[in-house]
C-alpha cells in the first residue's frame, strides 16, 4: 500500500537524524521522519528523571530480569535501572557474533541523543589528512576547513560549554561559558603543565549541557544534577527532542512517524536514483511505502548500514551503495577502559559544588609535532577527581556507626581513563546473517571486528602515561588499570559506508551522496573514514548539516 509524498525522508531521529529534520525542514521541505521505536515525549515520558537514588526499588542496578532480557548490555554499566526501557529490545532485535562486539542501541524517538555521555570536540586539521600522509584506508575528500563554519554553525545551535585553550590540536569551540574544575583537578592540571612544559593540558571537558538559557528554544540551563540520560526536563543538554525537533516541529514542515521500520530503499535503475523506502509498522505489521526526492539515512552506524545492504539486491547482490566492496568494512569504535588512579592528600576542608555533569579532558599529545612512537595516532583523557564517602574501618560498616560515618566525605580520589583512535581495517566488518531473523523476520547483522595491534601497542602508553602524570602532579597511591575492552563498548561504532574520493575505494562520496544514488545521503557515523580519539557526535552534526545544505542546492538545480 503506498502512503505519503514528501520533498525528504529522514530515516532515524538520533543526532544526525534530528538535524537532518531541522535543516531540511527550515530551508523549506517537506519532510517525513521515520522512527523505528517508540515516541517518548520531551519532559512528561522522562519518567525517572526527578527519582531520588532511595526511588529505585534496587537503588539503580540492574535487576536480574533486567540481566535475563538484556545479554548484552548486561556485559557493561548501561544496564541499569535509571534508564530501564531506554535500550533496544534485545529478544525482539537480535544479532550475531563471529567476534564478541558489544552493541547497545537506543530504538525510540531521539534515539542515543537521551542517553549520550554529551562530550563534544572538534577534530583537529590533522585528524582529516592523517589516512592520506600514513597511506592508511582512504583519504578524508574533505578537510577540516571544509567542516569548521558547519562546526560552528551546530555548536551556536546545540550549546557547548568549555574553555578557549588555542589548542592546535584540540580546537576551539563556539563557546558557552565553561564549567569549572574543582580544586584538585585545578591543582593537579596546573603541576602537569608546569612538569611537561606547557605540552601537556588538564582542561574541563568539553560538553553540549548549555550554561546560559537559550530561552528561544525553551532551555534552562543545566542545573548540576547529573542525572542525564534519565532524559533532562530543563533542555539542559542537546537532544533531538529538546533542541532539533521543536525547531523542525516550528516550521510545520515535518511529519513524523514512530514505530516504522525502514526495511529497504527502493532504487530505479534507469533513473539512477532512490523513489521510496519500504517501511514495517512496527505494531501493526503492515507494510507501506514512503516516496520523496531525497533520502537522509541516519539510523546510527551500523542500522545505516543495514538498511543500505537489504536495498536494491536485485542489482547489486551485496546491497546498495556496495560496488566498490567496501559497504560494511572498515569498523571503528574508540578502545578505553584503561588508565590510572589514585588519591590526593591536603584538600580535606574542600568539597565540591553541585553533581557536574562532566569531568575532565587531556587532550592528545602523542604522535603530534616531534613525539614519534611505535604506533599510529594517539589517545585522550577523561576522568575527573572527586570524594567518595568511604569508610575506612571495617568495625564502622554497620549499624549507627555506618550512618554517622556516612554523613562525612571520604578521601579526594583522581582517575584518567584513556579514549584512543582505532584505525580503519577492511578486515573489521558487519555483514548481513540471513539465518538469523528478527521479531519481523528481516536479517540480522552480525559482528566480526576485533582490536589490531597498533591499538594494543598504543594501550601500554594509554596506562603508563596516566600513571607517570597522576604522580608527577603529587597524587598519590597511584594505581594502573586495565578493565578490559571489547570493540563496541565505547558506543561510538563508525565506519561501514565510508566517504572517499573514489566510488572504486569508498561508499560516499565528499558531500556524503551514496555514488550509486546520489539522492540518497548517509550521515551518521556510518560515513567516517577515520575515528581520530575524540568523541565523534559533534562531527556527526556537521557534517549533516553540511550535507543537508548540499541537498537542498542541487535539489532546487534540478540535480537531484
Amino acid at each position: 500500500m503506498s502512503k505519503f509524498d514528501f520533498d525528504a525522508i529522514v530515516v532515524g531521529s538520533g543526532i544526525a537524524g534530528g538535524w537532518a529534520a531541522k535543516e531540511l525542514t527550515e530551508k523549506g521541505l517537506k519532510v517525513v521522519m521515520l522512527e523505528r521505536g517508540r515516541n517518548i515525549e520531551h519532559v512528561k515520558d522522562y519518567v525517572n528523571a526527578n527519582k531520588e537514588a532511595w526511588e529505585f526499588p534496587h537503588r539503580g542496578h540492574a535487576t536480574q530480569k533486567m540481566k535475563e532480557d538484556h545479554p548484552v548490555l548486561r556485559r557493561d554499566y548501561p544496564l541499569n535501572e535509571e534508564t530501564d526501557g531506554m535500550w533496544a529490545n534485545e529478544k525482539e532485535n537480535p544479532y550475531t557474533e563471529d567476534k564478541r562486539f558489544d552493541w547497545y542501541r537506543g530504538y525510540h524517538l531521539g534515539g542515543r541523543s537521551l542517553l549520550w555521555g554529551r562530550q563534544s570536540y572538534r577534530w583537529n586539521k590533522w585528524d582529516f589528512e592523517a589516512n592520506a600522509k600514513e597511506g592508511i584506508a582512504v583519504d578524508w575528500p574533505i578537510r577540516y576547513d571544509d567542516l569548521a563554519p558547519w562546526y560552528s554553525y551546530v555548536e551556536k545551535f546545540a550549546g557547548i560549554q568549555g574553555s578557549k585553550e588555542g589548542l592546535e590540536v584540540l580546537p576551539d569551540s563556539e563557546f558557552l561559558p565553561a564549567m569549572d574544575l574543582n580544586v584538585v583537578e585545578k591543582d593537579v592540571a596546573a603541576k602537569i603543565k608546569a612538569h611537561y612544559n606547557g605540552k601537556r593540558h588538564m582542561i574541563i571537558g568539553r560538553s553540549a549541557n548549555i550554561t546560559q538559557a537559550k530561552p528561544e528554544q525553551n532551555r534552562v540551563s543545566c542545573q548540576y544534577r547529573n542525572r542525564c540520560w534519565r532524559g533532562c526536563p530543563f533542555g539542559a543538554y542537546f537532544s533531538t527532542q529538546s533542541a532539533t525537533l521543536p525547531a523542525a516541529n516550528a516550521t510545520g514542515n515535518l511529519t513524523l512517524e514512530t514505530d516504522k521500520i525502514v526495511t529497504k530503499i527502493i532504487f530505479d535503475k534507469d533513473k539512477k536514483k532512490a523513489t521510496s523506502v519500504e517501511v514495517i509498522d512496527a505494531v501493526e505489521n503492515k507494510t507501506y511505502t514512503y516516496t520523496a526526492k531525497i533520502i537522509f539515512v541516519c539510523a546510527s552506524s551500523f542500522n545505516s548500514t543495514w538498511l543500505l545492504m537489504n536495498s536494491a539486491t536485485d542489482i547489486w547482490p551485496d546491497g546498495l551503495g556496495s560496488s566498490s566492496g567496501e559497504l560494511g568494512h572498515n569498523v571503528m569504535d574508540h578502545h578505553f577502559r584503561i588508565g590510572a588512579s589514585g588519591t590526593a592528600e591536603g584538600f580535606e576542608d574542600m568539597y565540591v559544588y553541585g553533581k557536574r555533569p562532566t569531568g575532565i579532558y587531556i587532550p592528545r599529545f602523542r604522535n603530534i609535532y616531534d613525539d614519534k612512537r611505535d604506533y599510529l595516532r594517539g589517545f585522550g583523557y577523561q576522568g575527573g577527581a572527586g570524594r567518595g564517602r568511604g569508610v575506612e574501618i571495617a568495625e564502622m560498616t554497620i549499624g549507627a556507626a555506618l550512618k554517622e560515618s556516612l554523613t562525612e566525605p571520604g578521601k579526594w580520589g583522581i582517575g584518567l581513563t584513556g579514549f584512543g583512535e582505532m584505525l580503519p581495517d577492511h578486515s573489521n566488518r558487519i555483514y548481513l546473517n540471513k539465518t538469523v531473523t528478527d521479531k519481523w523476520g528481516l536479517p540480522v547483522l552480525a559482528m566480526d571486528v576485533e582490536m589490531k595491534e597498533n591499538e594494543i601497542r598504543m594501550r601500554k602508553d594509554m596506562m603508563a602515561d596516566a600513571a607517570e602524570m597522576l604522580e608527577a602532579a603529587g597524587i598519590k597511591n597511584v594505581s594502573q588499570n586495565d578493565w578490559g575492552y571489547t570493540p563496541g563498548m565505547g558506543i561510538h561504532e563508525m565506519g561501514t559506508a565510508r566517504m572517499g574520493r573514489d566510488p572504486k575505494t569508498s561508499v560516499l562520496n565528499g558531500n556524503n551522496q551514496v555514488w550509486d544514488a546520489p539522492n540518497v545521503f548517509v550521515t551518521d557515523g556510518a560515513c567516517m573514514t577515520s575515528a581520530s580519539c575524540v568523541n565523534p557526535s559533534l562531527t556527526y552534526m556537521a557534517i549533516t548539516a553540511r550535507a543537508a545544505d548540499f541537498a537542498v542546492k542541487e535539489l532546487k538545480k534540478g540535480n537531484l
